[in-house]
């Protein structure tokens, strides 16, 4: 009868862990694989980044020519061979499109050699696997991306209710929701953005369970980095690969707060995950050297290109490289972390109709300097707060939270300053970079800034 009892107390709370995991995927997935919440224009939401999705379209029609391994394994663009191809009606997108649904063959096949193409792969195979139409399998394609993507940022939703209770999760939900570049990428097919985020989870989760450090949490600690970055790398290659690290390590800077951690605690985490790290993208490297290697003339062009591509990305001299890159080598760091700064995070003109362009372009787009500021600000009043409490576990938990927030900035700063050149051509993407994962941890401020703060006008009043 007790055991009854306490059951059926507890089933609120269940039903609150339950909805905790079911609203947000729901919310989110709907929003990337749809745009059902009309955060993004919907022609740039049906036409993002198609232009690099298309890579996967060739995968896949090469893998069902001539196998997955086929070229190195490596996604690219091919031209189709087909006596009937004029009679086939173009799709709204490019030809590698056409040619996976029309099963069309391809007479050459140019590959992208700059990441390992895992996804391609992936796709090629479930393509080999479902026993239906390729256009009935890219729509599956698209609903798997968009609900892998949803589950990631659910993941971290959750981690942030155990953490500090559902109105912060709440903030940090409407956050991920609203994010028009989130919504943009969600179902994309190359991007596969929930690989991003899948070793911040890892670390976030393992930390949360084993607070106590041993020496074998260590070895298992550095293992799991090893395992979420292998597969990040293999899915979608280096593509943002720095913020994604640094992105990785947020978790470890909360509990490093939280738990106080000595000196040498703080070493060993960080070598466990500096060791499973550097051998993940080393090992990566190496398998991409030898696909390049598999359609050029050895390993040794794999390791070219991965040095050219590292250049033309950084700070490599222009002479060195085609005339098109020189504006990209040549601009300078502080100018491109601005235009950064300036994106929108989200844009209220997709629901309402203002005439005054000053309103419209300035007041209803909702910048990214904004939030920064807007985060500041909570952040000083939550630890105006913090500090005049007692000390309590709440308490603390606000200070590793504001600590975390700051540092996550440096996640995306990361890719704009070391990878400068790539952020200067692609302002069309690069602005995803600040849901890595700095407005999750700054809208989380700004809720538990709201939670203390209302606190303390209801006790006033009492």
């Amino acid at each position: 009868m007790y055991s009854k009892l306490l059951n059926y107390l507890s089933q609120p709370e269940r039903i609150k862990k339950i909805g905790i995991w079911v609203v947000p995927t729901l919310l989110l997935f709907f929003g990337f694989y749809t745009n059902l919440w009309r955060v993004a224009e919907q022609n740039w939401f049906d036409n993002h980044q198609k232009d690099t999705e298309s890579h996967i379209m060739g995968r896949m029609a090469k893998s069902r020519q001539d196998g997955i391994f086929s070229a190195g394994g490596l996604n690219g663009w091919g031209t189709a061979k087909s006596p009937d191809a004029e009679w086939i009606p173009p799709t709204e997108r490019t030809p590698q499109y056409t040619a996976y649904l029309h099963n069309l063959t391809f007479e050459n096949f140019s590959t992208y050699n700059s990441q390992p193409g895992g996804q391609g792969m992936i796709f090629s195979l479930l393509d080999r696997l479902i026993p239906f139409s390729p256009q009935t399998k890219l729509r599956l394609f698209y609903v798997l991306t968009a609900l892998l993507s949803a589950v990631a940022l659910t993941f971290i939703i959750s981690w942030f209710y155990d953490e500090f209770g559902l109105l912060t999760a709440t903030f940090v939900i409407g956050s991920a929701v609203l994010s028009q570049w989130l919504t943009v990428f969600g179902k994309n097919l190359w991007w596969s953005s929930w690989a991003f985020y899948l070793p911040m989870i890892v670390v976030l989760y393992f930390l949360k369970r084993y607070r106590v450090s041993e020496n074998r949490q260590f070895i298992r600690f550095g293992i799991l980095v090893f395992i979420a970055v292998s597969i990040k790398c293999f899915i979608n290659g280096y593509e943002y690969i720095t913020t994604t690290l640094i992105m990785m390590m947020t978790p470890c800077i909360y509990y490093a707060i939280l738990d106080k951690w000595s000196r040498q605690q703080c070493l060993k985490w960080t070598f466990a995950a500096g060791i499973g790290t550097g051998v993940a993208v080393l090992l990566s490297m190496l398998m991409l050297c030898f696909q390049i290697g598999a359609v050029k003339d050895g390993f040794m062009d794999g390791v070219a290109h991965v040095i050219w591509s590292f250049g033309k990305r950084t700070y490599a001299s222009p002479e060195d490289y085609p005339p098109v890159y020189a504006a990209s080598l040549k601009a300078g760091t502080i100018g491109v972390v601005i235009t950064y700064m300036k994106g929108v995070f989200f844009d209220l003109n997709n629901y309402l109709s203002v005439t005054n362009d000053f309103v419209s372009k300035h007041l209803l787009k909702i910048r990214y300097f904004y939030l920064i500021v807007l985060f500041m600000a909570m952040s000083a009043l939550l630890f105006f707060r913090s500090n005049r409490k007692m000390r309590t576990e709440r308490s603390q938990q606000d200070i590793a939270l504001i600590w975390t927030t700051w540092f996550s900035i440096l996640a995306p700063l990361s890719w704009f300053v070391i990878f400068k050149a790539h952020s200067y051509i692609h302002t069309h993407m690069s602005f995803l970079l600040w849901q890595m994962p700095f407005t999750f941890f700054g809208f989380a401020v700004f809720g538990a800034a709201v939670i203390e703060w209302t606190k303390k006008i209801v006790s006033k009043q009492s």
